[in-house]
Protein backbone atom coordinates (compact mmCIF):
# COMPACT_ATOMS: atom_id res chain seq x y z
CA UNK A 1 0.00 0.00 0.00
CA UNK A 2 1.32 3.46 -0.47
CA UNK A 3 -0.29 7.07 0.67
CA UNK A 4 0.85 10.28 0.21
CA UNK A 5 1.10 12.25 3.97
CA UNK A 6 2.04 15.91 5.05
CA UNK A 7 4.48 15.09 7.24
CA UNK A 8 6.54 11.98 5.47
CA UNK A 9 5.68 12.64 2.18
CA UNK A 10 4.50 9.00 0.22
CA UNK A 11 5.03 6.17 2.18
CA UNK A 12 4.68 2.55 1.39
CA UNK A 13 4.08 -0.23 4.00
CA UNK A 14 2.30 -3.55 3.44
CA UNK A 15 -1.04 -4.34 4.23
CA UNK A 16 -0.25 -6.31 7.69
CA UNK A 17 1.88 -3.59 9.48
CA UNK A 18 -1.48 -1.13 9.43
CA UNK A 19 -2.65 -0.76 12.93
CA UNK A 20 -6.73 -1.19 13.53
CA UNK A 21 -8.36 1.37 15.76
CA UNK A 22 -12.13 -0.55 16.34
CA UNK A 23 -13.48 2.95 18.00
CA UNK A 24 -10.98 5.01 16.54
CA UNK A 25 -9.21 7.75 18.34
CA UNK A 26 -10.91 10.36 20.66
CA UNK A 27 -12.26 13.37 18.62
CA UNK A 28 -11.46 11.10 15.16
CA UNK A 29 -13.50 8.45 16.01
CA UNK A 30 -14.31 7.35 12.26
CA UNK A 31 -10.86 7.19 11.20
CA UNK A 32 -9.41 3.49 12.43
CA UNK A 33 -6.60 2.47 10.32
CA UNK A 34 -3.07 3.64 11.17
CA UNK A 35 0.46 3.35 9.94
CA UNK A 36 2.98 2.71 12.73
CA UNK A 37 5.95 5.12 11.81
CA UNK A 38 9.40 5.16 13.59
CA UNK A 39 11.84 7.81 12.10
CA UNK A 40 15.41 7.20 12.95
CA UNK A 41 16.28 10.52 13.79
CA UNK A 42 13.57 11.05 16.20
CA UNK A 43 12.44 10.73 19.88
CA UNK A 44 8.59 10.59 18.65
CA UNK A 45 6.68 7.87 17.14
CA UNK A 46 4.05 8.53 14.55
CA UNK A 47 0.61 6.96 13.97
CA UNK A 48 -0.65 8.15 10.38
CA UNK A 49 -4.15 7.84 9.59
CA UNK A 50 -4.56 5.83 6.39
CA UNK A 51 -8.26 7.00 5.75
CA UNK A 52 -7.08 10.94 5.98
CA UNK A 53 -3.21 10.69 5.16
CA UNK A 54 -2.57 14.51 5.77
CA UNK A 55 -3.35 13.30 9.60
CA UNK A 56 -0.62 11.72 11.87
CA UNK A 57 -0.29 11.62 15.54
CA UNK A 58 3.07 12.44 17.32
CA UNK A 59 3.58 9.87 20.17
CA UNK A 60 5.86 9.44 23.47
CA UNK A 61 6.42 5.24 25.00
CA UNK A 62 5.19 6.53 28.28
CA UNK A 63 6.91 4.16 30.22
CA UNK A 64 9.90 6.62 29.54
CA UNK A 65 8.33 9.21 31.58
CA UNK A 66 6.34 6.86 34.40
CA UNK A 67 7.61 3.23 34.79
CA UNK A 68 4.72 2.34 37.01
CA UNK A 69 2.29 3.79 34.44
CA UNK A 70 -1.21 2.05 33.98
CA UNK A 71 -0.47 -0.96 31.54
CA UNK A 72 -2.68 -3.25 29.39
CA UNK A 73 -1.83 -6.90 28.82
CA UNK A 74 0.46 -7.23 25.51
CA UNK A 75 -0.05 -3.25 24.88
CA UNK A 76 2.15 -0.67 24.97
CA UNK A 77 1.39 2.86 26.02
CA UNK A 78 2.14 6.30 24.29
CA UNK A 79 1.17 9.64 24.93
CA UNK A 80 0.07 11.58 22.56
CA UNK A 81 2.61 14.96 22.05
CA UNK A 82 1.53 18.47 20.95
CA UNK A 83 4.40 19.74 19.31
CA UNK A 84 5.64 23.42 19.72
CA UNK A 85 8.86 24.83 18.73
CA UNK A 86 9.88 25.99 21.62
CA UNK A 87 11.18 22.31 23.30
CA UNK A 88 10.07 23.81 27.06
CA UNK A 89 6.36 23.67 25.62
CA UNK A 90 5.74 20.52 24.33
CA UNK A 91 3.51 18.40 26.05
CA UNK A 92 2.23 14.68 26.18
CA UNK A 93 -1.37 13.32 27.39
CA UNK A 94 -0.64 10.96 29.87
CA UNK A 95 -4.61 10.84 30.66
CA UNK A 96 -5.56 9.67 27.45
CA UNK A 97 -3.20 6.79 26.36
CA UNK A 98 -3.06 5.10 23.07
CA UNK A 99 -2.09 1.68 24.00
CA UNK A 100 -0.91 -0.37 21.05
CA UNK A 101 -0.16 -4.19 19.94
CA UNK A 102 2.08 -4.40 17.46
CA UNK A 103 1.99 -8.16 17.16
CA UNK A 104 -2.01 -8.12 16.36
CA UNK A 105 -1.82 -4.96 14.92
CA UNK A 106 -4.86 -3.20 16.87
CA UNK A 107 -4.70 -0.45 19.37
CA UNK A 108 -7.30 1.69 21.51
CA UNK A 109 -7.46 4.89 23.53
CA UNK A 110 -8.52 5.09 27.21
CA UNK A 111 -9.12 8.20 29.34
CA UNK A 112 -6.76 7.16 33.10
CA UNK A 113 -9.39 7.57 35.91
CA UNK A 114 -7.25 9.51 38.14
CA UNK A 115 -6.02 13.21 38.75
CA UNK A 116 -2.18 11.96 39.10
CA UNK A 117 -1.61 11.82 35.26
CA UNK A 118 -2.55 15.46 33.25
CA UNK A 119 -3.53 16.18 30.15
CA UNK A 120 -0.24 18.05 29.39
CA UNK A 121 2.57 16.75 30.94
CA UNK A 122 5.64 19.13 29.96
CA UNK A 123 8.05 16.70 28.12
CA UNK A 124 11.04 18.72 28.85
CA UNK A 125 12.31 21.04 30.99
CA UNK A 126 15.11 23.28 31.89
Amino acid sequence: MKIKTHNFGEIEFAEDKVLTFKDGLFGFEELKKFVFIKPDDSLFYWINSVENPDLSFPMFGVRIIDEDFPQEDCFEAFAIVVLNKDPLKITVNLKAPVYINQSEKVGFQKIIDTDKYPVYYNLFSE
